[in-house]
């Protein structure tokens, strides 16, 4: 029996072998829709799970990755040897008690933000429109329109790797611009906890549609996209510095930086995830060259290239 084989055999004991996907093309669980094919991804649909599963990876060392909805990531054409951990539907699960929403790592940012409107709770409209899992959100400390995760977090539920459940309160989470200190140490985000203020159900709605209307003018919605694919350098906006090196446009294969926003890298149609990477190292060679500036990238990259 080989390694690989005895590892899959014994995760079989913890998740059932339905859930457990080989091969996996991983162009269906990115919002770039590239990427090769993960190993192995096993769909969570339990936090029991994550708590037995994820202990056990780490005693063998055996790589994993977490999955949400994929919105800030590029894997490689040529896959992930690894695992890939998914948060399954199980996972989403969204609970209201006055104005304190507890909300799955797994549920999308933009259900978190109707189920808020339903509750008439204001704070969250900003992250109707944003793809990503709430986990990831709070991870990334995710934000638009001067709104950020760390303005309404109040706790994150999170595992370690041996297991252990800790509570990180809003201070200990150390937000910062598309930072936390998720981002540094190996936890898991199991369930965030926002405090949010009472707000008209109509009034809510209306922030969202104009927020909504402001995304569809100035990005571009109709192509696969990891949203924007660098981080803001201070006191610079990455897509003027992108556009005024010239590279509105730029395309390598399917890979382009958008016409509409260049902060914005677009797959057109046909792009491998080794012509999205060529693009943003090309856009940091021109701006670097140009005007002495870094551009970090907020997309996550994973797997061989």
């Amino acid at each position: 029996m080989s390694l690989k084989t005895s590892i899959y055999e014994h995760i079989e004991n913890i998740i059932p072998k339905e859930r457990m996907l080989f091969d996996e093309p991983m162009s269906k669980h990115t919002t770039f829709r590239v990427g090769g094919d993960a190993a192995c991804m096993i769909l969570i649909e339990q936090e029991e799970e994550l708590l037995k599963l994820v202990p056990y990876l780490n005693q063998i060392e055996h790589e994993y990755f977490i999955l949400g909805n994929g919105s800030n990531l590029l894997v490689g054409d040529k896959g992930y040897r690894g695992i890939v951990i998914k948060l399954g539907e199980g996972m989403n699960r969204i609970e209201i008690e006055e104005n304190h929403i507890r909300v799955q790592a797994g549920a999308l940012l933009s259900r978190a933000a109707s189920a808020a409107r339903d509750a008439g709770l204001s704070g969250l409209e900003f992250a109707a429109g944003i793809p990503g899992s709430i986990g990831g959100g709070v991870v990334m400390n995710a934000g638009a329109y001067d709104s950020e995760m760390r303005q309404i977090t109040e706790s994150v539920k999170v595992m370690d790797k041996e297991g252990k459940i800790l509570i990180l309160d809003n201070d200990t989470m150390e937000f910062g611009y598309r930072t936390s200190i998720i981002k540094n140490r190996p936890f898991i985000v199991l369930e965030v906890t926002l405090c949010m203020q009472p707000g008209e159900k109509e009034e809510i709605q209306a922030k969202m549609d104009e927020l909504m209307e402001k995304r569809k003018s100035k990005q571009p919605l109709n192509y696969p996209s990891a949203g924007s694919t660098f981080k803001r350098p201070e006191g610079h906006y990455a897509g003027k510095l992108i556009m005024d090196a010239g590279m509105r446009g730029y395309r390598i294969g399917g890979a382009q930086v958008s016409d509409k926003h260049c902060g914005f890298i677009v797959n057109t149609g046909k792009a491998t995830a080794a012509d999205v990477k060529e693009v943003i190292e090309e856009v940091q060679a021109r701006v670097k060259e140009r005007f002495h500036i870094t551009l970090e990238p907020e997309v996550i990259f994973l797997g061989d290239f």
